[in-house]
Parts: structure tokens; C-alpha cells; sequence
């Protein structure tokens, strides 16, 4: 199983973090970030082995990309368009491959759902389908039409966060919405690994597939977590996709 996190955004956990995950998404300067804290992520993933992606969001680090912004298509599609050029040219000077791709925050969420905003994040990402996969939610609107246009398609899940029925996310308003507990973790993403299965924030249970696991970087327990999951999941067959 692939584990990512969500790198780059401030916390500067990553030296502590990357020997526990197989993938990273690393903020390329739309939330959070700069040239200086991507080159550094950089070098500490390939140090470490860790494969690397690009992580654009809205061009709103005020609030943390979390917000979806009223901004123009054109001028989205240039912010995530010179996110990933930053980006790009840095893993160039290093050497380094881009491996995926995954929208943040309300991005992510909005791209989900929405298939005018899909169609934006995608025309902004197109000159990559053939060098990079797109990490997306199982059955979202995004994962589908990413697929159509050629690319190739992660289904994510997420190992520290809550699920509605319908498979979005529980709000960041919500206390349900964080899952701190590294044991508590473990019985979350079980059945998703084993069973193809999630329990929601309800107790329904609906299926979902994942091929990679995110726990966010910035989860107060997310070294503890990673730590946990490091141990127990080989106990029940499950090893970290290197």
C-alpha cells in the first residue's frame, strides 16, 4: 500500500516523516510554500526514497487553500500552471521525476464534485498525462474524467480524516472530523485495505477503493500515526509501497 503526505506546508516534520511513507505532495507556493521549502522537501524525499508530487491549490494562503476562491478560470489555470512550473523546474536542477499530482484543500474537495471546476483543474494539469499520475478520490467527478482524458488515476483515501455517506470528507468544522488516534487509524483503513470498505462518520458502511493512503502532515499525531501504522500493518500482511 502507498502512504502519502500532505509536505511543505510549515510544520517541518518531513525529516521525521519521510522514512514512514512511500509518497509525498509537497505545496508548490499556492497555500503554503516557497522555492526555498520546496527545494529542501525535495532533497529530503530523495533522500529518502520518497516519490514525489506536485500539491497545487487555490492561489490563497491566507486561508490555507482551504476556502474555494471566486476567481476567474484563466487566471486558475495560470496559478496552478506557474505552481507547477516552479515546481517542475526545481526537480529538474535535482534530478529528481515528478510522480503524481493532487490538488489541495478546496480544490481537491471542489474538484470532486464539481464538473466545471474539474475540467478547469484538468486543462491546467493536461501537459503532464503522460508523466504523472492524478491522485483522486474514489468515484469523484475529477478521477473520472481524468481517466477519459488519458491520464493515470490513484484513487485516494484518507487515513486520518472522518467520512460523510456520500464519501466526501467530514467538515475541518466539525470534532468529527480528525482521526488523532494511531489505533483508531489502524481500524479505519483495515477494511478499506482488506475489504474495499469504509465505516462513515454514521456507521454506514459503503465501499471505496483506495491504491494510496494520506495521513496530512499537519495532523497533531501524524508521526505517531506513521510510526504505528509502520508496525502494525506488516502484521496483517500489508507493506509500504517503496
Amino acid at each position: 500500500m502507498d502512504i502519502n503526505c500532505d509536505v511543505g506546508e510549515g510544520i517541518g516534520n518531513e525529516a521525521d516523516i519521510f522514512p514512514f511513507i512511500s509518497s509525498c505532495n509537497i505545496a508548490c507556493g499556492g497555500h503554503a510554500g516557497n522555492v526555498q521549502s520546496m527545494w529542501e522537501v525535495i532533497l529530503l524525499a530523495q533522500k529518502y526514497r520518497v516519490k514525489i508530487g506536485a500539491h497545487p491549490s487555490y492561489p490563497d494562503k491566507a486561508n490555507f487553500g482551504r476556502e474555494v476562491m471566486d476567481i476567474p478560470a484563466d487566471a486558475l489555470i495560470q496559478s496552478i500552471r506557474d505552481q507547477l512550473d516552479t515546481f517542475n523546474s526545481i526537480l529538474k536542477k535535482e534530478g529528481a521525476q515528478l510522480h503524481h499530482i493532487k490538488a489541495h484543500g478546496a480544490l481537491y474537495n471542489q474538484t470532486a464534485k464539481d464538473a466545471g471546476a474539474a475540467d478547469v483543474y484538468l486543462e491546467a494539469i493536461k501537459e503532464y498525462q503522460d508523466t504523472a499520475i492524478v491522485y483522486a478520490p474514489f468515484g469523484s467527478v475529477v478521477a473520472s474524467k481524468a481517466k477519459t482524458i488519458g491520464f493515470e488515476v490513484w484513487p485516494e483515501a484518507f487515513a486520518d480524516r472522518n467520512y460523510n455517506p456520500d464519501l466526501s470528507l467530514v467538515s475541518r468544522k466539525s470534532e468529527k472530523a480528525l482521526i488523532e488516534d494511531p489505533k483508531k487509524v489502524l481500524d479505519h483503513i483495515l477494511p478499506m485495505i482488506k475489504e474495499g470498505t469504509v465505516a462513515t462518520v454514521d456507521g454506514i458502511i459503503r465501499k471505496i477503493e483506495a491504491k494510496t493512503l494520506c495521513v496530512h502532515g499537519d495532523t497533531p499525531s501524524a508521526l505517531e500515526i506513521l510510526m504505528y501504522l509502520s508496525r502494525e500493518l506488516p502484521k496483517h500482511q500489508v507493506n509500504l509501497e517503496k
